[in-house]
């Protein structure tokens, strides 16, 4: 354990404690009003700082950072932070909206129904879910699978900054709608603005439709496919099925 993960350790027990005396009436020992804010507000980013440059090492270390935030009320019903997973120095990231239920048991995102579709939509470009990497904006799951608040939003995009400037991705995929206006206009609309390219931190972004909506919505299968039709030449892939065409040729 670093210093940084036992001070975050500390903090931690302490916070236990203060909940504890405060349950049983207990008087609270004196501190700050600065110490008073951290302990009640978590660790905290300094968005302005952050920019382009990540002030971690490591995805392993801000995912040990956030590990027991609670910056916001989706904190106290969450039973697992879904960071994220995929490959430290992906070329491409997709970014969805926040974790569902099977995503806050297993802490894991995307592995639900759409995260399998998501699944097949990465296997049909000639990669696996290993040589990518999948996050939400939001790490913690709304309840009754609500719409993350802009407030909540707020409080963990610097988080998805830091991940976003470890990773170094070549391109951004964005799921759905929400994710597409965090990331690039809050008057973004996916059925009209999908499919073409936008830029975040710098990286070019391509928004499309979120698996989920696809189970709803066969149709929209193919407007997802061109977008993921845009993504794989900058990324050197070829289309497989366009590979079968020519050697069946």
């Amino acid at each position: 354990m670093n210093v940084r993960e036992e001070v975050m350790d500390l903090v931690g027990q302490i916070k236990r404690q203060l909940r504890n005396s405060q349950e049983i009436r207990l008087d609270a020992p004196f501190l700050s009003t600065t110490s008073l804010h951290y302990l009640k507000e978590g660790p905290q980013l300094d968005v302005a700082a952050l920019g382009e440059e990540s002030c971690w090492n490591s995805l392993k270390e801000l995912e040990g950072f956030i590990s027991n935030c609670d910056r916001c009320k989706l904190g106290r019903e969450r039973k697992n932070i879904v960071f994220g997973e995929g490959l430290a120095d992906a070329r491409l990231v997709f970014v969805g909206e926040a974790p569902g239920m099977d995503e806050d048991v297993t802490g894991k995102p995307f592995v639900g129904a759409a995260g399998k579709l998501l699944t097949d939509i990465i296997k049909a470009m000639g990669l696996t879910r290993d040589e990518v990497y999948i996050c939400n904006v939001v790490k913690c799951h709304p309840p009754r699978n609500r719409d993350p608040e802009s407030d909540e939003i707020s409080m963990c995009l610097p988080f998805l900054k830091a991940q976003i400037s470890l990773i170094k991705p070549k391109i951004i995929c964005t799921l759905g709608r929400i994710s597409a206006q965090s990331l690039v206009d809050k008057d973004f609309k996916i059925t009209r603005d999908r499919g073409g390219w936008r830029y975040f931190m710098g990286i070019p972004l391509m928004p499309t439709y979120h698996p989920a909506y696809l189970l709803r919505y066969s149709q929209a299968k193919r407007h997802v496919w061109e977008d993921m039709q845009e993504i794989m030449p900058k990324l050197g892939l070829k289309d497989p099925r366009r590979l079968k065409d020519q050697n069946r040729n």
